[in-house]
C-alpha cells in the first residue's frame, strides 16, 4: 500500500485560510452575511455637523482651504447646521451674518445630508437664476465629486438623461432643484420638504410680479408640516427693508457669546469694543466688557471653542431660531481685526463704503435718512454760468422725462468724474401724450445741441421715459424713436445698490393699433435708491468758490444747480422724504412720502440718473473718462468761447457717432 500524497485530501493538514475541516468557502460566507447584516443595519444617527466632519470634502475649485471639513474651524456654525438635523424640531433657521463666515459653505453641507442621510425633494434659491447656476457649478458639483457617498447616489450626467442637469440633480428618494428669485416658475416647480433661501436681501421685491420669493419659496413646503426645514441665510442691507432683519427680529435672535480668557466673562463681540493707536491697525485689540482687559486676536480660537448661542428675545413663532454673526468672529488665518480696522479707516468720508462696512463686515442694517434737503438752502448753493450749456465737467448728457396728462416734463442733466451732475436745461412739452405734436417735440429735442464750455456741440447721451401714464402711447413712441436713444423705464419703490436699474424685458406694445409682441424693451428702475443718492448728495458739505480757487477739490456726486433755476422746481425737486411706518404684522417699513403735491423735478432726476447707469456710467474704466474728454477737446478744438446758437441743428453725424458709441 501505499500513503496517498494530493493536497486535496481530507486528511491532509490545513493550509493558510482553511479550517481542519477543510471549510474555506464557508468563512467566504461568513463575510457575505457579516456584509448582509452591515447592509440592513441602519445609517448612523448623524447630525449635519457630524456628517460634514465625517464625509465632507472641500475641493480647491470652491474652497480657499481645501480638504476635509472641520467643524471646528468655524464652532459657531455647528448649532446653526444642527438645528437643519432631521432629529431637531426647529422648522426655519434664520442666519443674519457678515459676508465670508462660512454660512453657504454650512447650507451645502446641508445639501450633502440631505442626499446621504435624509433624501427629500429639496429647494436651494439664489438671487438669479444666473447665480444659480454658477453656484451649481462652483459649489455644488465639487460637493458631489469630493464625496464617494454622494456620487455613487446622484445620477451621473448623461445627454438622454434629465436626472442631472445644471439646475437639477435626482438622487435616490429625492431631488435638488436650484433657481433664482426672479423666475416664479422655479420658485413653484416642485413641493420641497428642504428649502435653502440664500442671500435673501439680493432677492427682487417680486419674482416675475407673482409676489415675494421667500413666500412663494416657502409655500413649497407647508404640506411637509413640522418635517419641513427652511433655511434663510443673507447679508443685511437697509434698515426697514432688509428681509432677513425682519426674519431675525421675529426670532428668539441668538447671539455668539465667548469667554474673556483673562476673566471668563460670556459676552458677543461688539465693533465699539475693538481699539487701536490711530493710524496703526496691528494694534487692534478687544476690551473685555467684564475685566476692561485688552484681549489679543490670539486668543480668538480659544474663545471660539468655549463660545455658545444665547437667546436674547422671545420668539413670535417657537419653531423659528435666528442667529447673527459678525466678522469679528472670522476665524484665524480669515478676516482680521487689522483688516477690519484698515477697511474701517479706508471707508471714512464715503457714505456708501461705511454702508458696505456695516452690511459686510459687522452684518448689520444701515439706516437710511431720506431727509429732505432744505430748498431754501439749495437758493444759496446755486452757481453760475451761461444758461442752456454745459459747463467743463460735463462729459455726456442724460434726460428723463415725465409724462402728465397735459405735458411732458424734460430735465437734461450733464455728467461728469464722480457723477458730478450739472442741471442744463428743464424742458416743459405742452399738449401731453394724447397730442401727437407733444411726441414730435420731444423727437426733436433728442437731436437738440447743447454747447460744452470748450466749444463742442453735444447732444443727449440717453432718454429715460417714464411708462407709468399712458404706457401704450409712451411704447409706441419709443419704438418709433429707436431704442439705442431712448429709455422706457418704470419704477419700483425699493433699494437694490448693486443693480438699480434690471433689464431690459421686452414687453407688448401697440404701434399704429396693431399690438406687437415683445415690441417693446422696458427697464425696471429701484426708485429708493436714486432719490437717496440724490438728497445724500444734495446734503453734503461742498467747498465754497474760494477754496475751490484755491484747489479744494468738489466731492464726488455733488449736484450743480444753475441760478435760473426757480423756487418752485427747487421744492419740486425736495417734494418727497424717506419714513419709516409700521405694517399690519408689526415690522417696520420705509416709506417714501410726499411732503407737497408736486415732484416732477424730482422724478426727472431720477429718470435721468437711471439713464446715466444704463449708459454705463457706474462701470466705466478710467481709461472710458479719458476718451470722453479727448473727444471734447477734439471736436471742440477751436470752438472754445462760441456763442451757444439761438436755434441749435443737429449735430453732425461724427458727433452723433461719438456718442452712440461711448454710450453703449
Amino acid at each position: 500500500m501505499y500513503a496517498p500524497t494530493s493536497t486535496n485530501s481530507p486528511r491532509s493538514g490545513p493550509t493558510s485560510g482553511e479550517s481542519g475541516d477543510g471549510l474555506k468557502d464557508f468563512d467566504g460566507a461568513g463575510d457575505i452575511l457579516r456584509a448582509w447584516g452591515n447592509g440592513l443595519r441602519p445609517d448612523p444617527d448623524l447630525t449635519v455637523s457630524e456628517w460634514a466632519d465625517r464625509h465632507r470634502m472641500l475641493s480647491g475649485r470652491a474652497s480657499a482651504e481645501p480638504g476635509r471639513y472641520r467643524t471646528g474651524r468655524t464652532p459657531y456654525m455647528r448649532e446653526i447646521m444642527d438645528r437643519l438635523s432631521p432629529g431637531d424640531p426647529t422648522q426655519r433657521i434664520v442666519f443674519m451674518k457678515a459676508a465670508q463666515v462660512g454660512a453657504t459653505e454650512a447650507g451645502n453641507n446641508w445639501i450633502g445630508f440631505a442626499i446621504h442621510q435624509a433624501p427629500g425633494p429639496m429647494l436651494a434659491v439664489q438671487p438669479t437664476v444666473e447665480l444659480a447656476k454658477r453656484n451649481s457649478r462652483q459649489r455644488i458639483d465639487p460637493l458631489i465629486d469630493e464625496s464617494p457617498e454622494l456620487r455613487e447616489r446622484v445620477k451621473p450626467a448623461r445627454s438622454r438623461d434629465a436626472g442631472n442637469t445644471m439646475l437639477s440633480k435626482e438622487f435616490a428618494g429625492g431631488i435638488l432643484i436650484m433657481t433664482g428669485a426672479n423666475s416664479a416658475v422655479g420658485l413653484r416647480s416642485t413641493p420641497a420638504r428642504y428649502i435653502f433661501l440664500d442671500e435673501v436681501d439680493a432677492y427682487p421685491a417680486s419674482a416675475d410680479e407673482e409676489g415675494d420669493p421667500v413666500t412663494l419659496a416657502e409655500a413649497r413646503s407647508l404640506t411637509f408640516a413640522h418635517r419641513r426645514k427652511v433655511f434663510l441665510v443673507s447679508t443685511p442691507t437697509i434698515r426697514g427693508l432688509s428681509r432677513i432683519e425682519r426674519e431675525y427680529e421675529a426670532s428668539d435672535q441668538r447671539r455668539f457669546f465667548v469667554p474673556c480668557p483673562h476673566c471668563g466673562a460670556m459676552q458677543w463681540l461688539k465693533f465699539d469694543r475693538l481699539r487701536w493707536q490711530k493710524g496703526r491697525p496691528e494694534t487692534a485689540e478687544y476690551i473685555c466688557e467684564g475685566c476692561d482687559q485688552p484681549i489679543a486676536e490670539h486668543h480668538k480660537t480659544a474663545m471660539l471653542e468655549g463660545g455658545e448661542w444665547r437667546a436674547t428675545a422671545t420668539a413670535a413663532d417657537p419653531t423659528t431660531v435666528g442667529y447673527h454673526l459678525s466678522a469679528l468672529y472670522s476665524p484665524i488665518g480669515w478676516l482680521s481685526w487689522e483688516r477690519i480696522v484698515r477697511a474701517w479707516d479706508a471707508a471714512q468720508g464715503s457714505i456708501d463704503a461705511i454702508k458696505a462696512f456695516r452690511n459686510t463686515i459687522l452684518g448689520e442694517t444701515w439706516v437710511e435718512t431720506g431727509e429732505a434737503p432744505d430748498w431754501q438752502r439749495l437758493q444759496g448753493l446755486k452757481e453760475d454760468w451761461t444758461p442752456g450749456t454745459v459747463p467743463a465737467g460735463g462729459l455726456f448728457l442724460t434726460a428723463g422725462a415725465d409724462v402728465q396728462k397735459d405735458r411732458i416734463e424734460v430735465d437734461i442733466w450733464a455728467w461728469g468724474r464722480g457723477l458730478q451732475s450739472w442741471l442744463v436745461d428743464h424742458v416743459v412739452i405742452e399738449g401731453g401724450p394724447g397730442d401727437p405734436g407733444s411726441w414730435q417735440r420731444l423727437s426733436s429735442l433728442l437731436g437738440r445741441t447743447w454747447l460744452h464750455a470748450c466749444g463742442t456741440p453735444m447732444t443727449i447721451a440717453r432718454l429715460a421715459i417714464d411708462t407709468g401714464y399712458e404706457t401704450a402711447a409712451v411704447y409706441a413712441w419709443a419704438r418709433q424713436t429707436g431704442f439705442g436713444q431712448v429709455a422706457p423705464v418704470k419704477g419700483l419703490e425699493g433699494f437694490n445698490r448693486s443693480s438699480p436699474v434690471t433689464g431690459p424685458t421686452y414687453v407688448d406694445a401697440t404701434v399704429a393699433g396693431k399690438r406687437l409682441r415683445r415690441g417693446a424693451r422696458l427697464w425696471t428702475v429701484a426708485t429708493s435708491t436714486f432719490k437717496a443718492e440724490t438728497y445724500r448728495f444734495l446734503r453734503q458739505d461742498r467747498p465754497t468758490r474760494e477754496e475751490i480757487t484755491a484747489g479744494a477739490l468738489v466731492p464726488a456726486g455733488t449736484v450743480h444747480l444753475p441760478d435760473w433755476v426757480d423756487s418752485e422746481w427747487l421744492k419740486q425737486l425736495t417734494a418727497e422724504q424717506l419714513v419709516t411706518v409700521k405694517t399690519r404684522r408689526g415690522f417696520a417699513k420705509l416709506e417714501w412720502q410726499k411732503l407737497r403735491e408736486r415732484n416732477e423735478a424730482l422724478d426727472c432726476r431720477v429718470y435721468a440718473r437711471a439713464a446715466a447707469w444704463i449708459a454705463g456710467a457706474d462701470r466705466w474704466p478710467e481709461a472710458r473718462w479719458q476718451e470722453l474728454e479727448r473727444q471734447l477737446v477734439v471736436t471742440g478744438e477751436g470752438k472754445t468761447g462760441d456763442a451757444p446758437p439761438t436755434q441749435p441743428s443737429r449735430p453732425s453725424a461724427r458727433r452723433r457717432t461719438v456718442r452712440s458709441s461711448y454710450m453703449g
